[in-house]
């Protein structure tokens, strides 16, 4: 088989297109493929698809194509254009290439499967051999084709999270569908604007067909999603794992004031218990835990916090919120009356914001998978080595945890 028939088979040109020349230059390890056209060809307009004669060739243009065994393939050819009455001089489209693009189609595809396995554009970049400026071009072309793409779709559970972009108290907003684990939108800080900006650009259908919005207690978000959707009040869930995360804060601080005073009494009963008290009763490592039951002995004020802790995760095993509401007020009483400041303020904070905690017994909805990818999203960053730029950060964001079709086609 000759090699003009070989290349034109692996570009899978059709008439009109051939190859008309290979060259292999080995001191430069590339292989240098010329595709030309037959004459007296009529080509449809890229915009209205009217068949037009060629009225002229474009300069010659080069696309990268993949590898051919280790060697650079580049794809040489000059367009035709075309003179459309309506539209006026454009281009064609090439059947091997998008428009614009420097990479042929299954080039292009190739550079995304391999960013997306490396999740480091530098690493990906050098392995593909192409520069960082190429490769970042691919990630943000993909993802603007993936949210063109991206059709309107009832999301019935969604999960809302802040995100630091940067120090220095920079968030972005970013909302999540819970069920198929994916980026739904991103925002820039964390105010009621920055989450209406996703419920503004809902369909009413899909603004009704919304039934629980799972977040932390943030009072910003509160307003957007009562503002933003039919009944918001009634769909709000906050995040069990936030709130037991205060609850975690408070033990911690209880264990540091206790253990200021013991060491000023010279005891250091609590010295490295730290972490043995951030634990919940299951998760105690099997090796601590005689230790554990033995410090839960001695009557700590820290011990009588931990057990109103892990007494509180009981709220969430309620299927009716009016059990879980007297469930509540049980804890409550504990609580408030343990003599311990730091867990009281605790219990009155979740007071007033009950409704939307027992609103779990309707939705059963948590932020879990919001804090996955945020995880995910905090890896991207971090083997990015931070970024500066917002608008590359949503791209990236977009790109890895979007689900999106990224592919040309």
């Amino acid at each position: 088989m000759r090699d003009t028939e070989l290349y034109r088979q692996i570009l899978g040109l059709e008439k009109p297109w051939s190859v008309s020349k290979v060259e292999l230059n080995i001191g430069n390890q590339q292989v240098d493929v010329w595709v030309e056209h037959t004459s007296s060809v009529r080509w449809p307009c890229p915009e209205c698809q009217r068949e037009l004669a060629c009225r002229d060739h474009a300069e010659e243009r080069v696309w990268r194509h993949l590898d051919t065994c280790q060697f650079r393939t580049m794809l040489h050819a000059r367009v035709p254009r075309v003179d459309c009455p309506e539209h006026g001089v454009l281009q064609v489209k090439v059947p091997w290439a998008e428009s614009r693009a420097r990479f042929t189609l299954l080039m292009e595809r190739f550079i995304i499967d391999v960013l997306q396995q490396c999740a480091n554009l530098t690493a990906a970049q050098r392995i593909l051999r192409v520069s960082w400026d190429e490769a970042w071009g691919v990630m943000d072309r993909a993802v603007s084709r993936g949210l063109q793409r991206k059709k309107a779709r009832v999301i019935p559970h969604l999960g809302v999270d802040e995100k630091a972009f940067r120090k220095g108290h920079q968030y972005m907003t970013v909302v999540c569908d819970l069920e198929r684990s994916t980026v739904e939108h991103i925002a820039e800080d964390r105010k009621a604007e920055s989450l209406a900006s996703f419920y503004d650009r809902l369909t009413p259908k899909q603004r009704q067909g919304v039934q629980a919005v799972a977040m932390d207690m943030w009072t910003p978000y509160v307003e957007a999603t009562v503002k933003g959707l039919p009944d918001g009040e009634k769909k709000i869930v906050f995040d069990r794992f936030h709130i037991m995360r205060h609850m975690g804060q408070a033990v911690d601080i209880v264990r540091r004031q206790e253990h200021r005073a013991l060491v000023a009494a010279e005891d250091e009963t609590l010295k490295g218990t730290k972490y043995l008290w951030l634990y919940n009763e299951e998760n105690v490592p099997e090796q601590k835990r005689s230790l554990f039951e033995a410090l839960r002995g001695l009557h700590l004020k820290v011990g009588r916090a931990w057990a109103i802790k892990e007494s509180l995760r009981c709220l969430w095993t309620y299927l009716r919120e009016g059990m879980a509401r007297r469930f509540f007020k049980q804890w409550f009483w504990w609580a408030t009356h343990s003599r311990l400041k730091p867990v009281t303020r605790v219990a009155q904070m979740l007071r007033r914001h009950l409704d939307h905690i027992v609103s779990y017994c309707r939705h059963s909805i948590t932020n879990g998978v919001a804090e996955g990818l945020n995880s995910k999203i905090m890896t991207i960053k971090r083997r990015a080595c931070g970024f500066r730029n917002k608008h590359h950060f949503k791209t990236a964001v977009y790109f890895y945890c979007g689900g999106l079709d990224l592919y040309p086609r």
